[in-house]
């Protein structure tokens, strides 16, 4: 049914006048429904719509994609911290879970990389990099910098190769801005083993517009490239309007979304605006107990997260200016990840 749905897509694509080499995709509804399940906080229902997908289509990747994907989301949460004061999932040991997540990411690769030895394609050169950046992402979190580094480079010729087939693929454009922001804002130590490794470099602004592209004009990915786009602002370069800026439309589409609204009161305290932030801290806290049954680690670790920072401002009014003092002299990167 998928592979149905993509041609007739295509085919409507070429009909119109100056279309490109090739149609623009036009992915199927349960998967943009599924995602908006995933990112109003309620990754069960996501899951569900993603494995219907599966299940019409076993020989697609997309739903294997998505499925992991919403994995990711779960992972992320239950492993935010805070470091250096500022709240992110930084790094943790590997845990027998992971093993679901790398099967699943390994057979929309495979089946993805299948597809390509046939049919050198655009959708399925962004499937496959989608599964080899997903792979790098909990590498990257595992603490594995060199195999993260190979899955990144790998996802990139596969995002570069989407884009030479089809130009106006702003999904695609995602997975190059994270390794081009990644990559250049690398500590020198690290820039010296990219270099004797051989890993293409990178460029900060031309990642921070590629982001926006995927941000404003992508569909699998405007979500999470907004996401990224402000967190690597506010963790790398300190852009707390801007960040704001890209963080507030996501915390008023899906309002639900205790993680969202946790990182935008995070964002608040370091911008100076500590009665906003307050007040995003206490809802994400609210939110996270009436998801408890549906995410019970995500949730415990918001509410843990929640009510340190809550206790750190009762007591000193003035800790989070202090712990951007202290953070900005640290390297905040633990590892390239994507």
């Amino acid at each position: 049914m998928l592979r149905r749905f993509f041609c007739v897509a295509v085919i409507m694509g070429l009909a119109v006048p100056g279309a490109g080499r090739e149609a623009a995709l036009v992915w199927p509804a349960d998967a943009l429904s599924g995602q908006e399940q995933l990112y109003s906080g309620r990754t069960d229902r996501a899951v569900a719509f993603f494995r219907r997908l599966q299940s019409e289509d076993p020989d697609h990747p997309l739903g294997y994609l998505l499925e992991a994907n919403a994995l990711w989301w779960k992972t992320y949460c239950a492993s935010c911290e805070f470091r250096w004061g500022t709240l992110d999932a930084w790094q943790r040991p590997p845990r027998p879970e992971d093993a679901v997540y790398f099967a699943i990411v390994d057979r929309a690769v495979r089946l993805a990389e299948s597809e390509l030895r046939r049919t050198d394609s655009a959708e399925m050169h962004l499937c496959a990099g989608m599964g080899w950046a997903l792979r790098a992402r909990l590498l990257g979190l595992h603490g594995e910098r060199l195999e993260t580094a190979r899955a990144g480079v790998r996802a990139r010729e596969h995002f570069r190769r989407a884009l030479e087939l089809d130009p106006q693929l702003a999904d695609a454009q995602m997975g190059l801005g994270l390794y081009n922001y990644f990559v250049d804002t690398l500590s020198p130590i690290v820039k010296v083993l990219r270099f004797l490794l051989g890993l293409p470099g990178g460029n900060k602004q031309e990642g921070i517009r590629q982001l926006e592209i995927a941000a404003s004009a992508g569909t699998l990915t405007r979500v999470e490239a907004q996401f990224y786009l402000a967190k690597n602002l506010r963790n790398y370069d300190q852009q707390y309007a801007r960040a704001i800026e890209l963080l507030e439309p996501l915390v008023r589409r899906y309002s639900q979304n205790a993680l969202f609204r946790l990182m935008l009161g995070d964002l608040y305290a370091h911008a100076g605006r500590p009665e906003d932030a307050r007040s995003e801290v206490l809802h994400a806290r609210q939110l996270a107990e009436s998801l408890r049954e549906a995410d019970p680690d995500c949730a415990q670790r918001i509410v843990v997260l929640a009510e340190a920072l809550l206790a750190q401002w009762s007591a000193d009014p003035h800790s989070s200016a202090d712990a951007e003092r202290r953070r900005a002299t640290f390297d905040l990167r633990p590892g390239f990840s994507l």
